[in-house]
């Protein structure tokens, strides 16, 4: 299923691939693509499915004023979602490289994915210096 589109877009849509949720690629119209082989439906209960996918997705050549008014009413949008953050963790999984998911813009999930792997490398870190203990019993 494809929300309203431009015609032109279409293909562009679909040459996105088919796996879950789908943004158009930047400099094409906004459009998001649904897959109904899709195992995770958290997408049906989702807020946005109500509002234009413009909303969502940057036009191209799209006034930097214009991009974060956009931004911020799509984030309303999304703070009164009741699957937010299934789409956030998808967005953050996937990694989709437009449009705003979950109340995040393309460029804070990136932050979002970099402070995480910051924190996996820290963890893995730390759990190479503790010192291994075999075989010993604690008195008491």
């Amino acid at each position: 299923m494809l929300y309203p589109i431009e015609p032109s877009t279409t293909a562009a849509v679909r040459a996105a691939g088919s796996r879950g949720l789908r943004a158009a690629p930047q400099g094409v119209s906004a459009a998001v693509r649904l897959d109904p082989l899709d195992d995770n439906p958290w997408h049906t209960a989702a807020a946005c499915r109500r509002d234009e996918a413009a909303l969502f997705f940057a036009p191209s050549k799209e006034p930097t004023a214009a991009r974060l008014a956009r931004e911020e009413h799509a984030k309303q949008v999304c703070a009164g979602c009741p699957v937010l953050l299934s789409c956030r963790e998808h967005a953050l999984a996937q990694p989709e490289p437009y449009g705003v998911w979950g109340g995040l813009t393309a460029a804070e999930r990136r932050v979002v994915l970099a402070r995480r792997r910051r924190r996996t490398a820290e963890l893995r870190t730390e759990t190479q210096l503790l010192p291994v203990r075999r075989g010993r019993r604690i008195a008491g």
